[in-house]
């Protein structure tokens, strides 16, 4: 969030009747190379990557750290840090850490990261998956009939977008039933821009004694979930204080993401009649749709960064070691040099790789069930609510402008 707040605000505000085209500011910077110099609120230099090649060395190669502990990032700047670096192109010194005893291992590098994603990649089990699919289906059916019997009228994002993510995470963590809803409500507060600091903070709070409450309840009655097996199954053994960190990056990645990629991906096709007719006519589309929508939208706009830990050339650029390189997932997504005509979308654009789930060895875990409950999601109200539309002008739809994540914050829908 932090680097957020850097940014200049024309590199992350959609709008002006093109919410789903990457934010001004990078539109203006087309045709200036892959990588670009930027600089940031704070005074610090940083650079800009807007190519997908480029993208994608930065994520695979070790010569770029994640690792926010032995390598900050611009954003860990003081002022008279980040002017010195500015001057002279030298990184402030940081001190030595042996050893990584928390559970943030998407800001770990490998062996430490590789331990954990280990651990978490054989939980993501091909038999959990399998049994997930229809548990989505029947959530998602489960929703379109609360709102269908309600009216004619919903509000997307509460009703449908939200709860689906949020109840297959439970599914994933081994929430029980009976502590579901007040799980999702204090996750909506947590996410919930509109909410006061005072509000976030407590739910967040509550949230965090929740999961510490879970992972107690796992190590004392172990069951087929997730957070079992990572109670138990790790060798050496995690902490609490590890579980509890890994619980909520995974409820951030796998409920943030998915569901603003549902409430967008509905927008993105009720704006665009022909496509979502093409989808309609022939839902063999569907997988190709999903991949086409998380191209074409790349909701992870700026907020992924990396640094620099020896000078590095790349797109004819020369990045000095300490330097944060940013990149712009929107344009990396819509690089002409990999696709034709990328500002349009098409549900008929044949599969290609892209980074809405990153790259390299921090590529998203979770990323086939995302496409599973996206696949279904849109899918289910494709096909049960064939005459959905927007109930208000697209350009009252909020857009979440705000967050590092983007998306809409309500999508009122009609199917009278």
């Amino acid at each position: 969030m932090l680097m957020h707040r850097l940014l200049e605000e024309d590199l992350l505000e959609r709008g002006g009747g093109r919410p789903f085209d990457p934010a001004p500011g990078l539109l203006r910077r087309r045709g200036q190379g892959p990588v670009q110099p930027l600089r940031l609120r704070n005074g610090a230099p940083a650079w800009l990557v807007t190519g997908l090649d480029e993208a994608r060395t930065v994520l695979s190669d070790p010569r770029f750290s994640a690792d926010r502990v032995r390598h900050p990032d611009a954003t860990g700047l003081s002022p008279q840090e980040a002017e010195a670096f500015a001057a002279t192109g030298v990184a402030p010194a940081r001190p030595h850490v042996e050893r990584r005893t928390d559970g943030m291992f998407i800001f770990m590098d490998p062996p430490e990261h590789t331990r954990l994603r280990r651990l978490l990649t054989g939980q993501f089990t091909l038999r959990r998956m399998k049994a997930l699919e229809s548990r989505i289906r029947e959530i998602a059916a489960g929703l379109i009939a609360e709102m269908t019997a309600a009216g004619t009228e919903a509000d997307l994002v509460p009703a449908y977008a939200l709860p689906i993510p949020s109840l297959v995470i439970c599914e994933l963590l081994g929430v029980d039933p009976a502590d579901r809803a007040g799980f999702q409500e204090r996750t909506a507060i947590s996410l919930n821009v509109k909410a006061s600091e005072q509000e976030r903070a407590r739910a967040q709070l509550e949230m965090h004694a929740f999961i510490q409450g879970l992972i107690a309840a796992k190590r004392a009655h172990p069951a087929d979930d997730m957070l079992s097996g990572l109670a138990h199954e790790a060798d050496p053994p995690l902490s609490d204080a590890q579980l509890v960190d890994i619980a909520l990056l995974l409820l951030a990645a796998g409920h943030e993401t998915t569901a603003n990629m549902l409430g967008l991906g509905a927008f993105a096709l009720l704006e665009h009649p022909g496509q979502l007719a093409a989808l309609r006519a022939d839902p063999s589309l569907l997988e190709t749709a999903v991949e086409e929508l998380l191209r074409y939208l790349s909701i992870v706009q700026m907020g992924v960064s990396r640094v620099a830990v020896e000078e590095v050339t790349l797109g004819g650029v020369t990045i000095p070691a300490g330097g944060t390189v940013v990149i712009a997932m929107p344009e990396a997504n819509r690089d002409p040099r990999h696709w034709d005509d990328p500002d349009r979308l098409d549900v008929r654009r044949p599969r290609a790789p892209h980074l809405a789930f990153g790259h390299g060895v921090h590529q998203c875990l979770g990323q086939q069930l995302a496409r599973v409950e996206l696949q279904v999601g849109l899918g289910e109200l494709v096909a049960r609510l064939p005459r959905l539309r927007l109930a208000v002008p697209a350009g009252q739809v909020p857009l979440r402008n705000d967050m590092l994540i983007f998306g809409v914050h309500s999508l009122p829908v009609t199917w009278a």
